[in-house]
């Protein structure tokens, strides 16, 4: 594999775009020999889904699109990254018993560090943000062995 692989979309702050958006990761890391179905594929498949929705729920309209970035280094390391436009970072809700949403980042948080990973939000030049999941990444030692994902899943 190589040592440096990239993947990107751009695509409307629509509610139709979160499914685009997991399609697209999924395929991108099919191509980087992650199967769909695999547990690295599910948890990735999770946190875009949740960064997704948030960057089309919580924008306000205030952001026409929205950018996924997915960064492969070395075999080591996958970087998940969701770019928006609106510069309100996210916020950690109480949670409320019957609450129906605003458990994103919270089930964000969990999978990211029961994977051994990092979460992080920066502002963007252009006066967004992105929030960006780095998880340690596991490749398969031979071709037809174990399929690469990420320790502890």
């Amino acid at each position: 594999m190589a040592d440096h692989l990239e993947a990107s979309v751009t695509l409307p702050s629509d509610p139709g775009s979160v499914r685009a958006a997991r399609a697209f990761v999924l395929g991108a890391l099919g191509e980087w020999g992650l199967p769909p179905g695999s547990d690295g594929s599910e948890t990735v498949r999770l946190i875009v889904s949740e960064l997704a929705t948030n960057a089309v729920q919580h924008t306000l309209g205030q952001s026409p699109t929205f950018t996924v970035d997915l960064v492969l280094d070395r075999d080591e390391h996958l970087s998940i990254g969701v770019t928006d436009s609106h510069p309100r970072f996210p916020k950690r809700l109480p949670a409320a018993v019957q609450q129906d949403n605003g458990r994103g980042m919270v089930i964000i948080r969990w999978l990211t560090a029961e994977c051994g990973g990092k979460l992080r939000v920066r502002p963007t030049r252009e006066g967004g943000k992105t929030v960006t999941v780095e998880l340690p990444w596991t490749a398969p030692a031979e071709a037809g062995t174990e399929a690469p994902g990420f320790p502890g899943r």
